[in-house]
């Protein structure tokens, strides 16, 4: 049950940054236009806060391998992600506002302000998720002749979970739910794996054995 658990949440929050990447690209796109350059700033953006993410999370494993650490991480990342539609709407104005209105754009700002918008918006959150990954790997490996296993299975878990959210958002998502609707859901789901992630820490036999191994 264990390794259920643990594989559930990797495959949740890898589900959780491609449904922030995919619908993040289309919100975008209601005030940047459809050009190819948002696509590649938000592509761009969620691969650098996931690789700063994976990067923070095995520091942050290895230094206190406590479930509750990551609960401290999600938890406002969910909170973060249920108020995009509160506060984003701000952020992409002020950015565009910016120009002078009888003016065109410069082709620089068409390229980056995009980027900027994505920075700001769905940073933070992907960041958080990906920290994930790599703290389960540490956490739940049993010994180190293990670690290699663990992470194939972890790493296979976080990438089918991101296959399964870019088909859910492209399918399913957008033709039920509003854009605000799917941000909402998804924070909701990352505060979800925050809780779990503090239940885990203080239930969980993974955490304990890699409290027992900690320098």
């Amino acid at each position: 049950m264990e390794r259920v658990a643990v594989g559930l949440l990797v495959f949740l929050s890898g589900a959780a940054v491609m449904v922030l990447e995919i619908i993040g690209a289309r919100f975008l796109a209601k005030d940047f236009g459809g050009a190819f350059y948002v696509w590649v700033s938000q592509i761009g953006v969620v691969l650098a806060a996931l690789a700063a993410g994976y990067y923070a999370g095995g520091a942050l494993a290895d230094r206190a391998p406590r479930m509750g650490v990551l609960a401290g991480l999600l938890l406002p990342a969910g909170a973060l992600t249920w108020v995009i539609p509160d506060f984003s709407g701000t952020v992409i104005e002020a950015l565009i506002l910016r120009h002078p209105a009888d003016e065109p754009i410069p082709l620089v700002w068409q390229k980056l302000d995009p980027a900027l918008g994505s920075v700001v918006v769905f940073g933070l959150p992907c960041f958080a998720l990906a920290t994930v990954s790599p703290f389960m790997i540490r956490v739940a490996a049993p010994c180190p002749g293990h670690v290699g296993r663990t992470s194939g299975r972890l790493i296979a878990a976080s990438t089918l979970g991101s296959i399964a959210g870019v088909g859910v958002s492209g399918y399913i998502l957008l033709d039920v739910m509003t854009v605000s609707g799917i941000f909402r859901l998804t924070g909701v789901l990352t505060g979800f794996l925050g809780a779990a992630c503090w239940g885990l820490g203080r239930w969980g036999p993974a955490s304990r054995r890699a409290r027992e191994a900690a320098p």
